[in-house]
């Protein structure tokens, strides 16, 4: 009985070494590559604004999820990783959270502009922009699946 009850104790959940970053990155990193695949589409087929527009919406959501996503990994890193010197697995792990986490706000503030503009397309780079996006999220996960244990680690 107890270890059900402290299984929904605030305390636990909200102060858990690193349970918040492992739990919070799926949604920016979802909400990424399913924006990225809309706006692909939209760029090949005849129902570009509606795709568009929802490439857009899962864009910009994930810029916003991304904050409190890098807040909780530096947090990790210092209490459950116990702030250790950035080296190795754990220093590319940042090195691409980061790089994708840049890039996905520059995905969504280009996004954001093309919008605002009105009749404006996007631009061609964009895409490219995106496509590091994912690479580099796919990168920042797989390491920090090492990191965490999940991938052997």
């Amino acid at each position: 009985m107890t270890i059900l009850m402290s299984a929904f104790d605030p305390r636990t959940v909200l102060l858990a070494k690193h349970a918040q970053h492992v739990v919070l990155i799926h949604f920016p990193i979802a909400l990424f590559v399913v924006g990225t695949a809309f706006d692909f589409l939209a760029r090949w087929t005849k129902q570009q604004r509606q795709l568009a527009a929802v490439a857009y919406y899962n864009i910009l959501t994930a810029a916003f999820a991304v904050v409190p996503t890098v807040i909780t990994g530096v947090l990790a890193w210092q209490y459950a990783l116990e702030g250790q010197k950035l080296k190795g697995i754990l220093l590319m792990h940042l090195f691409f959270g980061g790089t994708s986490a840049i890039l996905i706000w520059s995905s969504a503030i280009v996004h954001w502009r093309a919008r605002r503009a009105a009749k404006t397309p996007l631009p061609n780079y964009l895409f490219l922009i995106e496509a590091a996006g994912v690479a580099a999220l796919m990168v920042a996960g797989h390491l920090g699946g090492f990191l965490s244990g999940v991938n052997g680690g």
